[in-house]
């Protein structure tokens, strides 16, 4: 299944794989990758038990993902340990453990679905015509049920934060 014109780059429409996730249903599986003395795997079992924040984004290595990534490690800061956060992208875990890194992000981790595209598949924001994820956000509760749902419209603007974290502290 794909969504013809679910989002837009620059004002062009572009197709979503797979079907739009909404508030209220399970969290669909997933698994990323993050590096951290090796290679290690991140699935939807290990994210259950605290609230979490996934946030999306096309890649690191650009302006709008990297103030998104910032904007939410300094607001998680204070949440400490009672919830998980993390950011999803196709960026290579190494590409991803280097940006956080220097930029000293150590509140929210990164996931790299560079694998296989599962989670851009299972998730709704897998951009066809680009092979990169859409900007969005999901919230899940400590069960893994979705309790909100942002996919950005336009992959160049920010999601809206106040919403996210609203969703997350609830």
């Amino acid at each position: 299944m794909s969504r013809a014109k679910a989002v837009t780059f620059k004002g062009a429409p572009l197709t979503l794989a797979g079907e739009a996730v909404s508030a209220g249903q399970a969290a669909p599986d997933f698994t990323l990758h993050y590096f951290e003395g090796g290679m290690q795997p991140i699935t939807l079992a290990d994210v259950k038990g605290k609230p979490t924040l996934l946030s999306v984004v096309p890649s690191l290595d650009t302006g709008v993902c990297q103030i998104q990534t910032k904007k939410f490690n300094e607001e998680l800061g204070s949440m400490g340990d009672s919830i998980n956060a993390i950011t999803v992208s196709l960026d290579l875990p190494f590409a991803m453990n280097r940006f956080c890194g220097a930029e000293n992000i150590a509140n929210i981790r990164s996931g790299s679905d560079y694998q296989n595209r599962n989670f851009g598949k299972n998730w709704g924001t897998l951009i066809e015509e680009l092979l990169i994820l859409c900007r969005a956000i999901f919230v899940l509760d400590a069960e893994g049920k979705v309790t909100y749902v942002e996919y950005v419209s336009e992959v160049t603007d920010e999601p809206n934060y106040d919403a996210a974290l609203a969703a997350l502290k609830a």
